[in-house]
């Protein structure tokens, strides 16, 4: 017979150095999973340079005995787009390097990448995106860049 699954939980954890403090601790242990397997196996993963230090979003399937799977998802387009363009994407951390006149309405004005950089976020996020090809996938990292501010060169 199948496990039966009890519930779902959405996560963001730093990779490679997530810790059972919160949000991981409370939100695990409410379902009665093992938070410290969890923390191993999760940092096990993605202990990988290209995934060290990114916030990944992780789905955590729970089953009724208390067993777990989880699945890592690429991190989000914005972080991405942040780190091709050379803007770090700590939320403190970009304060020094955009001043604040430039930074209005949370945009980045200024900064630019160009048509190859954003092809390659679109491969990595590719998984992630409702995209029909690579094309459209580059279209749709192309729109969040111009969002944020974020000049696309041809």
């Amino acid at each position: 017979m199948a496990k039966q699954v009890t519930g779902y939980v959405k996560l963001q954890c730093p990779g490679g150095s997530a810790t059972p403090a919160p949000p991981v601790g409370p939100a695990l242990g409410a379902h009665g999973v093992n938070i410290g397997m969890f923390v191993k196996q999760f940092n096990e993963k993605t202990n990988n340079p290209d995934m060290k230090g990114l916030m990944l979003p992780v789905i955590i399937t729970v089953y009724s005995d208390r067993s777990f799977e989880f699945k890592i998802k690429s991190p989000p387009a914005a972080v991405l787009i942040k780190l091709a363009a050379k803007i770090p994407a700590g939320k403190k951390q970009g304060k020094e390097v955009i001043p604040a006149e430039a930074k209005k309405g949370g945009k980045y004005k200024g900064f630019s990448l160009t048509k190859q950089q954003i092809e390659e976020i679109a491969k990595k996020k590719m998984a992630d995106l409702n995209a029909r090809d690579a094309e459209h996938a580059a279209r749709i990292i192309e729109g969040t860049a111009r969002s944020m501010g974020i000049v696309v060169q041809a």
